[in-house]
C-alpha cells in the first residue's frame, strides 16, 4: 500500500479497516489543521475510516500521528480494526473501493480473528543509578574501570571510558533480553500473542506488545502490575492500552 498523493486538490487520509457496522463518533477528529471530519466508506462486510486532506498539505506532524493513533485506539476499544500505515493518502473514493474489493475476504478474515482483542504494550526503563550500582557490585572488571576514570578528566582516560561504556551497553542488552523473557513468562498466559519490540532508549529494560482477549484484560493487567511491583526499585514500568493491534496485523501487511 503506497502513498498516492499528487499536487493540488484533496484526497482521503486512510486510518483503518473495520466491520461495516462501525460508525465514527460525531466528535472523531482526523489529521490536519483544522482536523478533518472522519467518515466511513463501506463495501460488503467492511468499512474504511477516512478523512479529507489537502493533497499539498504536509502530513506527518506529531499532532497528526497523535490524531491517527487516538482514532484507531478509541475504535479498537469497541470494535476490531486493521490499521492502515500512517501517512497513506489516496486521491478519492474509487481508490478505497478498489482496495476493499481486491482484498475483501482477507481483511474480513483478519478482523474476525481480532474480534474481542486489543493490544497492550508494556514498557520499562532501568533506573540508571540502580542498574550501575548493581553492575559494578557484580562485575569486578567494570568496577575497576569505574575506579580508574572516577574524578579524572575525560581526555586522560578516554580509552578506559570507552571500554567501560561498552561493558555497560553489553550488560544492559543482556539484562534487557532477560527481562523481556521474564515478562513474557509472567504475563504471557493471559495473552493470545506477544511481540518483543526494539528498544527506543539505551536504558530500555522491557518493551513487549501483547494481544489480549477482552475477557482476560483484568487478569493481564493484574499480572503486569505484579511484575512491575517486583522490579519497582530497578525498572520504571508503564502499561499502554488498550491500543489498536499495531504490532500484530495491519492492512498493508495483508496486501504486500
Amino acid at each position: 500500500m503506497t502513498d498516492e498523493r499528487k499536487t493540488g486538490g484533496t484526497g482521503l487520509f486512510l486510518y483503518g479497516i473495520v466491520p461495516s457496522d462501525v460508525e465514527p463518533t460525531p466528535d472523531a477528529e482526523g489529521v490536519g489543521s483544522p482536523p478533518g471530519e472522519v467518515t466511513a466508506i463501506r463495501q460488503g462486510e467492511l468499512a474504511l475510516l477516512v478523512s479529507e486532506v489537502g493533497l499539498e498539505e504536509p502530513i506527518g506532524r506529531p499532532a497528526d500521528l497523535t490524531a491517527y493513533q487516538r482514532l484507531l485506539d478509541s475504535t479498537a476499544a469497541i470494535a476490531p480494526v486493521l490499521p492502515v500505515r500512517f501517512g497513506t493518502v489516496v486521491t478519492g473514493e474509487d481508490a478505497v473501493d478498489d482496495l476493499l474489493d481486491a482484498h475483501h475476504d482477507r481483511f474480513a478474515g483478519a478482523l474476525a480473528e481480532l474480534a474481542d482483542h486489543v493490544q497492550y504494550t508494556v514498557q520499562g526503563r532501568f533506573d540508571e543509578e540502580e542498574f550501575l550500582s548493581g553492575l559494578l557490585a557484580q562485575n569486578p572488571p567494570a568496577a575497576a574501570l569505574a575506579d580508574q576514570v572516577r574524578g579524572r578528566p575525560e581526555v586522560e582516560c578516554r580509552d578506559e571510558r570507552i571500554r567501560l561504556g561498552e561493558m555497560i551497553a553489553q550488560a544492559v542488552e543482556l539484562r534487557r533480553e532477560a527481562e523481556n523473557r521474564d515478562l513474557i513468562d509472567a504475563v504471557g498466559r493471559y495473552a493470545t500473542a506477544n511481540a518483543a519490540r526494539p528498544p527506543s532508549h539505551e536504558l530500555d529494560a522491557v518493551n513487549v506488545a501483547f494481544l489480549v482477549a477482552t475477557d482476560d484484560e483484568d487478569a493481564f493487567i493484574g499480572a503486569v502490575e505484579d511484575f512491575a511491583d517486583r522490579r519497582r526499585e530497578l525498572i520504571r514500568m508503564r502499561l499502554l492500552g488498550p491500543l489498536a493491534p499495531y504490532d500484530f496485523v495491519s492492512a498493508h501487511q495483508l496486501v504486500e
